[in-house]
This record gives C-alpha cells, sequence and structure tokens, in this order.
C-alpha cells in the first residue's frame, strides 16, 4: 500500500468518524464472506457503516478526529454511526449470531472510549425511532381514553333509548 493510498483512508476515516457519534471495534476473525456479507448488509439497512482497515491507519485516524487513543491489536473490523446506539445494535445482534467468529472489543462512544459491556449497554437502549413512538403514544393516550369513554356513553345511552 503506497503512502497515497494510507493518506487516502485516514482522511476518509477521519472524516467518517468526525461525523460519527459511536464507533465499534470487533475481532471478525475466521467468518466467511458470505457472514460479512451479511454484516454489511444489516449495517447499511441501520445506516451503520462497515470498514476492515489497518490498526494503525484507524489510530490516526481516531486522533484526528479527537476521539481520543484506541488501542488496537489483532483482526479489526470497525463499525460507525451518526447515533451511539445504531452501531452498537448491529454489532450486538451480529456477536449474537456469530459468537465463536465475531466478538465486540472495545469503541468509542461520545469520544470516550467505551469497553464491550459498555457498548452491549448502549446496544440494549431503544433506538431513536422506537422513542419517538414511545413518545407518541403517551401524548396520544389521552386523545385514546377520550374517545374510548365517548365511545362507551354513546353505547349506555343507546341501550337505554332501546
Amino acid at each position: 500500500m503506497t503512502k497515497q493510498q494510507k493518506s487516502e483512508i485516514v482522511n476518509f476515516l477521519t472524516s467518517e468518524f468526525k461525523q460519527s457519534l459511536a464507533v465499534v471495534v470487533c475481532d471478525y476473525k475466521g467468518l466467511t464472506h458470505k457472514e460479512l456479507e451479511s454484516l454489511r448488509n444489516e449495517a447499511r439497512a441501520n445506516n451503520t457503516k462497515v470498514q476492515v482497515a489497518k490498526n494503525t491507519l484507524v489510530t490516526v485516524a481516531a486522533k484526528n478526529a479527537e476521539l481520543g487513543d484506541i488501542e488496537l491489536s489483532g483482526t479489526n473490523i470497525f463499525l460507525w454511526s451518526e447515533d451511539q446506539i445504531s452501531a452498537c445494535k448491529v454489532a450486538d445482534k451480529f456477536a449474537s449470531a456469530n459468537k465463536e467468529k465475531f466478538t465486540i472489543k472495545s469503541g468509542i462512544i461520545e469520544g470516550e472510549i467505551a469497553d464491550a459491556a459498555r457498548v452491549n449497554a448502549f446496544a440494549k437502549l431503544p433506538s431513536r425511532e422506537e422513542l419517538l413512538g414511545m413518545l407518541a403514544s403517551v401524548w396520544m393516550a389521552p386523545v385514546r381514553n377520550f374517545t374510548i369513554g365517548l365511545d362507551a356513553l354513546r353505547r349506555k345511552k343507546e341501550e337505554e333509548a332501546a
């Protein structure tokens, strides 16, 4: 790999990491090409990006993006997203399905180094869409209860009239 190629990769990763709130580092040793493609497809569906890159290049990119000093070793695959939860969810779901070949090592969440337990904890949180659905449900509860009450009153009046 030439210096130019390395520079391009570092620049790309730096710009991507600056825009992301979560970067998850996973070990993928032993995965087949089809399994990696299924990971990439799952990530794409959840607005998460996946990249295999040299550890030294990712370390430089993380420093350039002001994410801190992360120590990397072994074979790593990197997942990142613009929100904290998507990348964690994708990594956790894939790790559960491929326990022998895919493990979460660590991550960087909101600029702080996170261990595997913290990444898993973020994966258990509801997504933005789920939270918005919960909020809408809470807001609609008074209207729903009012209409149920009106319908019950209507039925009672119809029964009394009959």
